[in-house]
């Protein structure tokens, strides 16, 4: 059976933050991937991509995910933010692995999964002037690449492809398959910025 991974949207959400994990996650790897929103209906990405999400994060006890992911986005800096903390910490308490990138970090620390363990994000700052009563600082890692503890993986927006690693990892790809998706992802950073013809 297909490992499933849920991705949480929101309006503004950022478009290159859950591209991988949805267009080669499911197509090529065969995990089961679907899409979820606080509620179910119609969002513009930061892009300007409008998309229909059809279902609400109401449904995720129902389906019950190997990995639940929260895409970042600046709905998550505001006071607009959805509050999921109850959704998040009963996901990870019956066995789910939670994955946050960028803004989406910030859900994970305001449902308190950041306070006691490795974790990384935009930067520190990030997490303590969005998030009142976050009081992992000492567990926060500056990193340029997504930080894996107990079932919570993190990521700074600007990491997609280890982020994307951690959540096939999770979902349970084998290591062989990990190793040949970075390698094909980073084959380009080899070359150069550019070939010349």
């Amino acid at each position: 059976m297909a490992k499933k991974v849920a991705i949480v949207l929101t309006s503004g959400f950022a478009d290159w933050e859950y591209a991988l994990i949805a267009g080669v996650g499911g197509p090529f790897y065969g995990l089961d991937v679907a899409f979820f929103a606080p509620q179910a209906g119609t969002l513009r990405s930061q892009g300007g991509l409008t998309v229909d999400v059809a279902h609400g994060v109401a449904e995720l006890a129902d389906w019950r995910p190997e990995v639940l992911v929260v895409v970042g986005g600046t709905l998550w800096e505001t006071e607009r933010a959805p509050d999921i903390r109850a959704l998040l910490n009963e996901q990870h308490q019956r066995g789910a692995t939670l994955a946050g990138i960028c803004g989406g970090t910030l859900a994970l620390a305001r449902a308190g999964l950041l306070n006691g363990r490795a974790h990384t994000s935009n930067d520190a700052e990030f997490l303590t002037r969005n998030v009142a009563g976050y009081s992992g600082q000492r567990h926060y890692v500056a990193s340029a690449v997504a930080v894996v503890d107990d079932r919570v993986i993190t990521s700074p927006g600007s990491a997609p492809v280890s982020f994307t690693t951690a959540v096939f990892r999770a979902a349970g790809l084998d290591e062989e398959t990990l190793r040949q998706f970075g390698a094909m992802l980073a084959a380009e950073h080899a070359v150069g910025e550019t070939a010349r013809a």
